[in-house]
């Protein structure tokens, strides 16, 4: 494969990949509301100033949330598309899907509390 064909195709890969987050966006009411914590978390960690390491244990974990999303999102749709009918077996699959973005969710909750707390606390000191 040429040079140019690779490159074409890494970016086809790309947009196809951002296709399905689109998808997710747009289709998942949790997805936004992820983006909007997503935002929110940011802008405090911008306004506190935190050091490169918190940055970076928040994204990681910001990133944990937004990927279980993701493939919650493609576990049932897939599990839709193989049996469209209600079938208890397929609802366990979706219910462990969910499962799986809630143990990701308590787990960033957690990690949030640890970056944050501490700096939310001194701030409060202050003002007090």
């Amino acid at each position: 494969m040429s040079n140019k064909g690779f490159v074409h195709a890494r970016y086809q890969a790309i947009k196809v990949a951002l296709a399905g987050i689109k998808y997710v966006l747009i289709t998942q009411p949790n997805a936004r509301i992820h983006g909007a914590f997503t935002l929110a978390v940011f802008l405090l960690a911008g306004v506190l100033k935190l050091p490169r390491l918190e940055w970076v244990i928040l994204l990681l974990t910001v990133g944990l949330v937004w990927a279980a999303e993701i493939f919650n999102t493609a576990v049932e749709i897939t599990v839709d598309v193989i049996n469209p009918d209600y079938d208890p077996k397929a609802k366990i699959i979706k219910d462990i899907s969910a499962g799986a973005v809630l143990v990701s969710v308590m787990v960033s909750i957690m990690v949030g509390l640890l970056v944050f707390g501490p700096h939310l606390w001194n701030w409060i000191k202050v003002l007090f």
